[in-house]
């Protein structure tokens, strides 16, 4: 698969050029982000030091109470290794607060709250700095819906949202990320022993492999069973990535105008500058 093993030098310059464009082509000169000690929020801090120089990204790991300490570590770790800013905003408190009153709440709820929770501390930092929000989530991710909507999947640009997991692994090592971040399981951390792929049922690289070719290369379900995968899997992607839609659009507007916005009304973010 050509694609997932694409010119890492090449895409390493094309992923730092577009943070360097487009966050100063909106006068600003700063961006903040998550950095939850995972690869994917790794590899965006790695890009982001080199377009803007370390100085101006601002990491911000933000643990609950039942976060796995290492997660901390290893953000540690790679803020360290890139000269980023970095301050730790437990979210506790601000959670459990809510929760107090919806004690009966389960793990879904639980675990979109805290990524919303984690969103309102990044933009509110965006503003204390004047910076963009930088997004973390891969296009495995947006894809398969594998995010919480206005939480983790909320930014104001996302460097990485067009590249596979697969090809987040390549890139973090060819961009040198310490090799305990590479190495260890995904996982949201959202809850303890909760890891990605055995909440999605299946793994990154197996999913990537069926994804690039049903998306990138738009083969029929028969030319995809040629290939080698089988239908049930095949039916269960493919509904995840249409059940999902609505995560990978704007807020849906009535049209009742001759010019509405997203739909008559679009122009590039740096329009009239």
């Amino acid at each position: 698969m050509s694609a997932l093993h694409a010119n890492m030098e090449l895409l390493r310059k094309l992923l730092v050029g577009f943070v360097r464009d487009e966050v100063r082509k909106v006068g600003i000169s700063k961006v903040t982000l998550g950095l939850s000690g995972g690869i994917d929020s790794a590899l965006v801090v790695f890009i982001a030091a080199e377009a803007l120089g370390p100085e101006n990204v601002h990491a911000v790991c933000m643990p609950y109470k039942t976060s796995n300490p290492e997660s901390e570590a290893h953000a540690r770790l790679v803020a360290t290794a890139c000269s980023v800013n970095f301050s730790v905003v437990p979210i506790t408190a601000m959670v459990d607060a809510y929760f107090d009153i919806f004690p009966d709440a389960d793990n879904m709820r639980r675990g979109n709250k805290m990524a919303r929770e984690r969103m309102t501390i990044l933009f509110d930092h965006s503003a204390l700095l004047r910076a963009l929000v930088l997004g973390t989530s891969n296009k495995t991710e947006l894809l398969l819906g594998y995010g919480t909507l206005y939480g983790d999947m909320a930014s104001a640009l996302n460097p990485i949202g067009d590249i596979y997991k697969t090809q987040v692994w390549q890139l973090s090592t060819a961009m040198g990320i310490p090799a305990e971040v590479i190495e260890k399981k995904p996982s949201a951390d959202l809850w303890a022993g909760q890891t990605d792929e055995e909440e999605l049922g299946f793994s990154y690289r197996q999913v990537d492999e069926l994804l690039y070719r049903m998306v990138d290369q738009r083969l029929t379900r028969p030319e995809l069973i040629a290939a080698g995968f089988e239908g049930a899997f095949i039916d269960t992607i493919y509904a995840k990535i249409q059940n999902s839609h609505f995560k990978r659009r704007l807020p849906v507007i009535a049209k009742v105008s001759n010019r509405t916005i997203d739909r008559d009304f679009r122009y590039a973010r740096d329009w009239g500058k």
